[in-house]
Protein backbone atom coordinates (compact mmCIF):
# COMPACT_ATOMS: atom_id res chain seq x y z
CA UNK A 1 0.00 0.00 0.00
CA UNK A 2 1.22 3.55 -0.87
CA UNK A 3 2.34 5.39 2.10
CA UNK A 4 1.98 8.64 0.28
CA UNK A 5 -0.92 11.02 1.47
CA UNK A 6 -3.89 11.84 -0.03
CA UNK A 7 -6.34 14.47 0.29
CA UNK A 8 -9.79 13.16 2.04
CA UNK A 9 -12.52 13.02 -0.52
CA UNK A 10 -16.25 13.45 0.14
CA UNK A 11 -16.51 9.68 0.89
CA UNK A 12 -15.22 11.08 4.53
CA UNK A 13 -19.06 11.62 5.32
CA UNK A 14 -19.68 7.75 4.84
CA UNK A 15 -17.40 7.38 7.71
CA UNK A 16 -19.76 10.68 9.49
CA UNK A 17 -22.45 8.88 8.49
CA UNK A 18 -21.70 5.73 10.15
CA UNK A 19 -20.71 6.97 13.43
CA UNK A 20 -23.75 9.45 13.55
CA UNK A 21 -26.60 6.47 13.53
CA UNK A 22 -24.12 4.57 16.39
CA UNK A 23 -25.47 7.38 18.35
CA UNK A 24 -28.40 7.76 17.77
CA UNK A 25 -28.84 3.92 18.57
CA UNK A 26 -28.36 5.17 22.25
CA UNK A 27 -29.14 8.90 21.88
CA UNK A 28 -31.06 8.90 25.03
CA UNK A 29 -27.65 8.15 26.79
CA UNK A 30 -25.86 10.58 25.02
CA UNK A 31 -28.30 13.72 25.27
CA UNK A 32 -28.33 13.02 29.02
CA UNK A 33 -25.38 14.48 30.21
CA UNK A 34 -25.15 17.94 28.20
CA UNK A 35 -28.59 18.53 30.13
CA UNK A 36 -27.16 17.61 33.32
CA UNK A 37 -23.71 18.82 33.20
CA UNK A 38 -24.66 22.49 33.24
CA UNK A 39 -27.41 22.41 35.67
CA UNK A 40 -25.29 20.63 38.19
CA UNK A 41 -22.08 23.75 37.64
CA UNK A 42 -24.68 26.29 37.90
CA UNK A 43 -26.40 25.22 40.85
CA UNK A 44 -22.86 24.21 42.44
CA UNK A 45 -20.57 27.19 41.22
CA UNK A 46 -22.18 29.49 39.31
CA UNK A 47 -24.83 29.81 42.22
CA UNK A 48 -23.23 28.51 45.18
CA UNK A 49 -19.86 29.27 45.09
CA UNK A 50 -21.28 32.74 42.83
CA UNK A 51 -23.08 33.85 46.32
CA UNK A 52 -19.10 34.74 48.26
CA UNK A 53 -16.82 35.55 44.60
CA UNK A 54 -20.32 38.18 43.50
CA UNK A 55 -19.08 39.49 40.12
CA UNK A 56 -16.01 39.39 38.08
CA UNK A 57 -15.56 42.22 35.97
CA UNK A 58 -18.92 43.57 36.43
CA UNK A 59 -20.52 40.05 35.09
CA UNK A 60 -22.30 37.90 37.89
CA UNK A 61 -20.26 34.97 38.57
CA UNK A 62 -23.13 32.13 36.80
CA UNK A 63 -22.97 34.92 33.97
CA UNK A 64 -19.06 34.23 34.00
CA UNK A 65 -18.47 30.71 33.98
CA UNK A 66 -21.82 29.65 31.57
CA UNK A 67 -19.31 30.65 28.40
CA UNK A 68 -16.66 28.60 30.12
CA UNK A 69 -18.78 25.46 30.72
CA UNK A 70 -19.87 25.52 27.27
CA UNK A 71 -15.94 25.55 25.93
CA UNK A 72 -15.29 22.96 28.51
CA UNK A 73 -18.35 20.82 27.06
CA UNK A 74 -17.01 21.17 23.53
CA UNK A 75 -13.15 20.30 24.05
CA UNK A 76 -14.50 17.24 26.37
CA UNK A 77 -16.84 15.96 23.92
CA UNK A 78 -14.24 16.08 21.30
CA UNK A 79 -11.57 14.75 22.65
CA UNK A 80 -12.66 12.07 24.30
CA UNK A 81 -14.59 10.90 21.17
CA UNK A 82 -11.57 11.17 19.15
CA UNK A 83 -9.11 9.63 21.52
CA UNK A 84 -10.75 6.51 23.41
CA UNK A 85 -13.73 6.13 21.24
CA UNK A 86 -11.53 6.40 18.01
CA UNK A 87 -8.69 4.04 19.39
CA UNK A 88 -11.61 1.47 20.33
CA UNK A 89 -12.76 1.59 17.09
CA UNK A 90 -9.09 1.50 15.51
CA UNK A 91 -7.58 -1.39 17.77
CA UNK A 92 -10.44 -3.31 19.48
CA UNK A 93 -13.64 -3.36 16.42
CA UNK A 94 -11.24 -2.83 14.03
CA UNK A 95 -13.45 -1.12 12.44
CA UNK A 96 -11.05 0.80 10.61
CA UNK A 97 -9.55 -2.44 8.54
CA UNK A 98 -13.07 -2.94 7.69
CA UNK A 99 -13.90 0.42 5.79
CA UNK A 100 -10.32 0.99 4.10
CA UNK A 101 -11.45 -2.33 2.51
CA UNK A 102 -14.02 -0.51 0.84
CA UNK A 103 -13.43 2.44 -1.39
CA UNK A 104 -12.35 4.70 1.25
CA UNK A 105 -9.06 5.70 1.84
CA UNK A 106 -7.49 6.08 5.29
CA UNK A 107 -7.44 9.79 4.52
CA UNK A 108 -11.44 9.34 4.34
CA UNK A 109 -11.44 7.62 7.17
CA UNK A 110 -10.18 9.94 9.56
CA UNK A 111 -11.06 12.70 8.11
CA UNK A 112 -15.16 11.71 9.09
CA UNK A 113 -13.82 10.79 12.69
CA UNK A 114 -12.48 14.32 12.36
CA UNK A 115 -15.90 15.66 11.55
CA UNK A 116 -17.43 13.40 13.50
CA UNK A 117 -15.82 14.56 16.49
CA UNK A 118 -16.69 18.28 15.44
CA UNK A 119 -20.26 17.07 15.26
CA UNK A 120 -20.48 16.05 18.81
CA UNK A 121 -19.21 18.99 20.00
CA UNK A 122 -22.04 21.20 18.02
CA UNK A 123 -24.61 18.92 19.53
CA UNK A 124 -23.15 18.86 22.99
CA UNK A 125 -22.65 22.53 23.01
CA UNK A 126 -25.90 23.29 21.50
CA UNK A 127 -27.82 20.99 24.28
CA UNK A 128 -25.86 22.84 26.62
CA UNK A 129 -26.68 26.06 25.45
CA UNK A 130 -30.46 25.62 25.90
CA UNK A 131 -30.33 25.43 29.18
CA UNK A 132 -28.03 28.37 29.70
CA UNK A 133 -30.68 30.13 27.99
CA UNK A 134 -33.53 29.01 30.08
CA UNK A 135 -31.31 30.11 33.13
CA UNK A 136 -30.66 33.76 31.71
CA UNK A 137 -27.18 33.59 32.10
CA UNK A 138 -26.01 34.55 28.36
CA UNK A 139 -27.10 37.02 26.12
CA UNK A 140 -29.54 36.53 22.60
CA UNK A 141 -29.02 36.69 20.09
CA UNK A 142 -25.54 36.85 20.27
CA UNK A 143 -24.76 33.48 21.72
CA UNK A 144 -26.95 31.53 19.10
CA UNK A 145 -23.39 32.43 17.07
CA UNK A 146 -21.41 29.84 19.57
CA UNK A 147 -23.41 26.86 17.54
CA UNK A 148 -21.67 27.07 14.23
CA UNK A 149 -18.49 28.28 16.46
CA UNK A 150 -18.38 25.23 18.32
CA UNK A 151 -18.41 23.05 15.58
CA UNK A 152 -15.04 24.70 14.88
CA UNK A 153 -13.98 24.59 18.02
CA UNK A 154 -14.96 20.55 18.32
CA UNK A 155 -12.38 20.10 14.81
CA UNK A 156 -9.69 21.55 16.81
CA UNK A 157 -9.76 19.27 19.47
CA UNK A 158 -10.45 16.59 17.70
CA UNK A 159 -7.07 17.51 15.31
CA UNK A 160 -5.49 17.07 18.93
CA UNK A 161 -6.94 14.20 20.12
CA UNK A 162 -6.11 12.19 16.81
CA UNK A 163 -2.45 13.04 17.19
CA UNK A 164 -2.50 11.74 20.51
CA UNK A 165 -4.25 8.67 19.55
CA UNK A 166 -1.93 8.03 16.66
CA UNK A 167 1.12 7.90 18.66
CA UNK A 168 -0.47 6.24 22.06
CA UNK A 169 0.82 2.63 22.01
CA UNK A 170 -2.79 1.13 24.22
CA UNK A 171 -5.51 2.74 25.30
CA UNK A 172 -4.29 2.67 28.54
CA UNK A 173 -2.01 5.52 27.79
CA UNK A 174 -4.76 8.10 26.93
CA UNK A 175 -4.61 8.78 29.92
CA UNK A 176 -1.56 10.48 30.33
CA UNK A 177 -2.89 13.38 27.52
CA UNK A 178 -6.04 13.46 29.36
CA UNK A 179 -4.54 14.16 33.00
CA UNK A 180 -1.76 16.38 32.17
CA UNK A 181 -3.02 18.13 28.63
CA UNK A 182 -6.89 18.46 29.54
CA UNK A 183 -7.10 19.06 33.52
CA UNK A 184 -4.51 21.52 33.55
CA UNK A 185 -6.14 23.77 30.18
CA UNK A 186 -9.99 22.92 32.58
CA UNK A 187 -8.28 24.95 34.92
CA UNK A 188 -5.96 27.45 33.85
CA UNK A 189 -7.78 28.55 30.57
CA UNK A 190 -10.18 31.31 32.20
CA UNK A 191 -12.51 29.04 32.65
CA UNK A 192 -13.28 29.84 36.61
CA UNK A 193 -11.51 32.97 37.06
CA UNK A 194 -9.68 35.30 34.78
CA UNK A 195 -6.39 34.73 33.46
CA UNK A 196 -5.26 37.89 34.32
CA UNK A 197 -5.13 36.88 37.95
CA UNK A 198 -2.46 34.48 37.58
CA UNK A 199 1.54 35.36 37.57
CA UNK A 200 2.96 36.86 34.39
CA UNK A 201 4.64 33.93 32.40
CA UNK A 202 1.07 31.71 33.38
CA UNK A 203 -0.68 34.37 31.35
CA UNK A 204 1.67 34.79 28.75
CA UNK A 205 1.79 30.78 28.37
CA UNK A 206 -2.09 30.32 28.75
CA UNK A 207 -2.70 33.25 25.95
CA UNK A 208 -0.35 31.99 23.50
CA UNK A 209 -0.42 28.24 23.55
CA UNK A 210 -3.70 26.67 25.24
CA UNK A 211 -6.41 26.26 22.90
CA UNK A 212 -9.18 26.14 25.55
CA UNK A 213 -7.88 29.60 26.49
CA UNK A 214 -8.70 30.96 23.14
CA UNK A 215 -12.37 28.70 22.79
CA UNK A 216 -12.71 30.46 26.30
CA UNK A 217 -12.37 34.01 25.31
CA UNK A 218 -14.72 33.56 21.70
CA UNK A 219 -17.24 32.03 23.93
CA UNK A 220 -17.38 34.67 26.35
CA UNK A 221 -17.08 37.06 24.01
CA UNK A 222 -20.25 35.48 22.31
CA UNK A 223 -22.60 34.65 25.03
CA UNK A 224 -21.71 37.76 27.16
CA UNK A 225 -22.35 40.34 23.70
CA UNK A 226 -18.97 41.91 24.51
CA UNK A 227 -16.39 41.56 21.69
CA UNK A 228 -13.31 42.92 22.07
CA UNK A 229 -12.32 43.16 18.37
CA UNK A 230 -8.35 42.58 18.46
CA UNK A 231 -8.52 39.78 21.53
CA UNK A 232 -11.52 38.21 19.63
CA UNK A 233 -9.93 37.82 16.17
CA UNK A 234 -6.61 36.77 17.43
CA UNK A 235 -8.09 33.61 19.19
CA UNK A 236 -10.34 33.39 16.70
CA UNK A 237 -7.54 33.10 13.71
CA UNK A 238 -5.33 31.51 16.01
CA UNK A 239 -8.07 28.55 16.55
CA UNK A 240 -8.49 28.57 12.89
CA UNK A 241 -4.56 28.22 11.65
CA UNK A 242 -3.86 25.98 14.72
CA UNK A 243 -6.75 23.46 13.29
CA UNK A 244 -5.75 23.32 9.80
CA UNK A 245 -2.29 22.65 10.85
CA UNK A 246 -2.96 19.96 13.11
CA UNK A 247 -5.74 18.42 10.66
CA UNK A 248 -3.42 17.46 8.15
CA UNK A 249 -0.20 15.99 10.91
CA UNK A 250 -2.88 13.93 12.82
CA UNK A 251 -4.13 12.39 9.16
CA UNK A 252 -0.42 11.75 8.30
CA UNK A 253 0.32 10.30 11.80
CA UNK A 254 -2.55 7.84 12.03
CA UNK A 255 -1.68 6.70 8.23
CA UNK A 256 2.24 6.35 9.79
CA UNK A 257 0.60 4.05 12.37
CA UNK A 258 -1.90 2.45 9.99
CA UNK A 259 0.20 1.83 6.91
CA UNK A 260 2.41 -0.96 7.27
Amino acid sequence: MSRSLHLPTRLAWKVWQRNRDVFFKTYLVNFLPPFIEPLLYLLALGYGLGMFVGEIDGVPYASFIAPALLAISMMNSSFFECTYSSFVRMYYQKAYDAMVATPLSIEDVIAGELLWGATRSLIYASSMLVVLVAFGVVSLPSSLLVVPFSFLAGLLFSCIAMCFTAVSPSIDTLNYPSFLFITPMFLFSGTFFPISVLPGPVQAFATAALPLAQVVTVTRSLTLASISPPIFFYSLAWIAAVCTVLSLVSIRLMRRRLVV
